[in-house]
């Protein structure tokens, strides 16, 4: 699950970008990387962790108040710094991409054909070609961006810079999250809202389909209608401290020990002589259960695992049948599903596409 920071404000924002990739660390990585604008796209980039990257910035600065961060999990190309983002076409577009685009060979075969030349064996490079694949033909961004998200199979999240836009950040959200956290002339950019708890407590999240343009100043989102739209801002409540490691060694450790707190602050709503009520699962929830007659659960890597447990549990305390499918398998098969069948489908980080 790779995770994206964004800044846009009236001091260098390098520092910002740093602690906003270690407040992400949670995700896990392999590789990470920087890009900023002034007045040209400059990047550093390393395979390894967010203080290599630290290091190497402290060799090599990279001084602007403007600038894109990311740190990456492969999907598509070994770990290494040629395939690390943010990912550049022609030293005027920088992307920073969290997701998997589906259609990106094709999309790279076509790109190849018009004479773009890739570095990476990621699907994000091709992001970035094919953005300044569009500009020639649509220089307007905001039009180009649409266009790019019309072409784009896939669930995605994209940070943005153009050397042509030199005061302007510019995400799109497709099937990824993206927030935007509100300062004073200054805005920024994250996966997860952790990430902008150092700058800002105003935050945003932008919807499906979800274009913005950021300036220091200024907040534009256009939505998949193309209509220009706001969206609510929300007073982040979240402590800044529940984003660090604390006392425990890694962040695997920390989420194992807090596991039964966090079951029972979920639930603390909605509990009443020690069970748990229907209504936690929502509104249709009582009349739903009561038709039930088997449970299929369908996750991914060790959500699968846990769906494995779950379902002994299940037919132990339900006495209900229940199969757990491995659900990036379930999707391509022509499955046969009987009547009254409820579908629990588990995350295995938060953002699982194909869960």
């Amino acid at each position: 699950m790779c995770g994206i920071v964004g800044a846009i404000a009236n001091r260098p924002v390098t520092p910002i970008l740093l602690e906003g990739l270690k407040r992400l660390e949670y995700r896990g990585y392999d590789s990470a990387g920087i890009s900023v604008l002034n007045p040209e796209l400059e990047s550093v980039r390393t395979a390894g962790k967010v203080d290599q990257l630290a290091q190497q910035l402290d060799n090599t600065p990279l001084i602007g108040s403007i600038g894109i961060a990311h740190t990456r999990w492969a999907t598509h190309g070994e770990p290494c710094e040629r395939n690390a983002h943010p990912h550049h076409s022609n030293d005027t577009v920088a992307i920073v991409h969290n997701g998997i685009i589906e259609n990106y060979n094709a999309l790279k075969q076509e790109l190849i054909d018009q004479g773009y030349t890739f570095s990476s064996d990621t699907d994000s490079e091709t992001i970035a070609h094919l953005l300044h694949h569009l500009l020639q033909s649509t220089p307007d961004p905001l039009q180009a961006i649409q266009l790019l998200r019309e072409k784009l199979q896939g669930a995605y999240a994209l940070g943005i810079l153009l050397k042509d836009q030199p005061n302007t950040i510019f995400a799109l959200r497709q099937g990824s999250p993206l927030v935007i956290g509100i300062g004073i002339e200054e805005h920024f950019i994250a996966s997860d809202s952790v990430a902008l708890l150092p700058v800002t407590q105003r935050h945003l999240f932008l919807e499906e389909g979800d274009i913005a343009q950021l300036t220091t100043n200024e907040l534009l989102i256009i939505d998949k209608a193309g209509d220009t739209v706001e969206r609510p801002i929300i007073e982040c409540e979240t402590e800044a401290q529940a984003t660090s490691k604390g006392h425990y060694r890694h962040f695997m450790q920390k989420e194992m020990y807090q596991q039964p707190q966090t079951v029972r602050d979920t639930f603390a709503n909605h509990m009443h002589n020690g069970r748990v009520q229907d209504s936690a699962f929502g509104s249709n929830a009582h009349a739903i259960f009561q038709n039930v007659q088997r449970v299929r659960l369908l996750a991914c890597g060790t959500s699968y695992h846990a769906a494995l447990v779950a379902s002994y549990w299940i037919e132990s305390y339900a006495h209900l049948p229940c199969t757990v499918d491995i659900a990036s398998e379930y999707r391509y098969r022509d499955t046969v599903v009987e009547p009254n069948t409820l579908f629990v489908a588990l995350s295995q980080s938060g953002e699982t596409a194909d869960t």
